[in-house]
Order: structure tokens, then sequence, then C-alpha cells
């Protein structure tokens, strides 16, 4: 049992078929976050966008089945092109206090993109495995917004 101060981690890995390009826009565009961020279960609405350093972004998570949600603000520290992401996480919730940092490596392999994302310090209040499994869904979320190579009509 972890005491009330403590926070989690979660490390996810995985080759994605798609270009970094392409993986790195989905990381910026409100659109495409509302598609594959919210995992299974949850519907996702964005407040806010400025995708560059220094902005971010206002998001709620919104229970499907119970209308419940939760509102939480990103803050872009680091943006390199098709290469690296990190920003900070806080949720409006008081009673889920905090600052989480994420990051997340692209690298370009032979057959698409590796994706690396570390996200530390969540809140004690939060079980790091409902994360790691609310992360697994996104990132197949992810993976079905970014694969598909889909010519546009002529």
């Amino acid at each position: 049992m972890s005491d009330a101060n403590s926070t989690g981690t979660v490390r996810l890995h995985r080759v994605l078929k798609a270009p970094p390009a392409r993986v790195y826009r989905a990381f910026l565009d409100a659109d495409a976050l509302c598609k594959w961020l919210p995992p299974h279960g949850f519907t996702g609405k964005m407040h806010s966008m400025d995708a560059r350093v220094g902005g971010g972004y206002r998001m709620s998570f919104t229970n499907f089945g119970t209308g419940n949600g939760h509102s939480f603000t990103v803050r872009y520290v680091e943006l390199v092109e098709n290469e690296r992401i990190r920003h900070t996480d806080t949720f409006d919730d008081p009673n889920l206090p905090g600052e989480m940092q994420v990051e997340i490596v692209l690298r370009q392999v032979m057959c698409g993109t590796e994706l690396s994302i570390v996200q530390a310090g969540i809140p004690a209040a939060i079980p790091v495995e409902f994360c790691y499994l609310g992360w697994q869904e996104s990132l197949t979320l992810l993976a079905q917004l970014v694969e598909p190579e889909i010519p546009d009509g002529g």
C-alpha cells in the first residue's frame, strides 16, 4: 500500500507502422487527440489548444456510461519536431494534486516509428495499473488513426 503522497510512473513502448511526422502530429492536433487519447468508454472534448512550447491544451474525458468526467491541463515544455515531446499534466480536481511529467520519444525505424512514453508523478489516488491500462487502450486507438494509408479521392 502506498502512502498518500507517493506517486506512480508508467513506461510504454510501441512500434507503429507510420512515419514519425504523422505520429508527432497526432500528439499536437486537437481533433486527433479527441479521437485517440480518451480510453475505451470515454469521450474527449478539447476546451483550448495552443500547440507550442509554453502553450498546451485543456481537455476533459467523460465516462460515456455514467456521464461523470474529469478535466486536465497540459503544458508543452519541449517540442522537437518528429522526435520528442515533453509536457506536464495537472488535473483540475483538487483531490488529484501534483504535476505529472510526460516524455514522448519518437524514433524512425525501418517499419515506421518507435514510440516510447514515460509518465511520472501520477497522483497516489490513481492506481498505476489503471493508468497503464488506459494508455494501452489509447495507444491502440493511436495506431488505428496513424497507420492507415488512405489516399485522397480525386
